[in-house]
């Protein structure tokens, strides 16, 4: 498991963001050149052990998840504000018959945090990025509706 000793929390306007305590190689890279790379994201439950091939860990949750220590985490920044809203959270709750609904909801949603988006679009450019959800169903959570509207907005759709 990865853990937070290399890494200090500090604020950012639209999300959490823990900073590496020792300079990153990442800045010394052209920027021009990661401008028109493609976008890496995954996802991942919280719950499921930190791999190094996960690069920048976001936790896209609202609230922090059970049983989870922030310092035994991984977790590079927490995007509360890409998160549904506790309203539209609540409504959906994990009832399946919702779920076409929710998605339509939290697209809109999301179109208000532009410079969240914004902000994760370029960094799964220079490095691999995993959103990272505590809910049980994989197959419908908003993690998977949050990693669509970040590709279809790079594509230009």
């Amino acid at each position: 498991m990865m853990t937070a000793k290399r890494c200090i929390w500090i604020g950012s306007g639209d999300f959490q963001v823990r900073r590496p305590t020792r300079p990153s190689t990442a800045a010394s890279r052209s920027r021009s050149r990661s401008a028109h790379r493609a976008l890496r994201i995954r996802i991942k439950r919280i719950y499921d052990p930190a791999q190094r091939l996960d690069g920048f860990r976001v936790l896209v949750d609202r609230l922090w998840p059970r049983g989870i220590r922030k310092q035994d985490s991984g977790i590079c920044a927490w995007a509360k504000d890409l998160a549904p809203s506790t309203q539209l959270r609540v409504w959906f709750h994990q009832n399946p018959q919702r779920w076409p609904e929710f998605v339509r909801r939290y697209r809109r949603e999301l179109a208000e945090q532009s410079s969240g988006l914004e902000a994760l679009r370029k960094r799964a450019r220079t490095r691999p990025v995993t959103l990272l959800y505590a809910a049980r169903d994989p197959q419908r959570t908003h993690a998977l509706v949050l990693k669509s509207a970040l590709e279809k907005e790079d594509s230009g759709t």
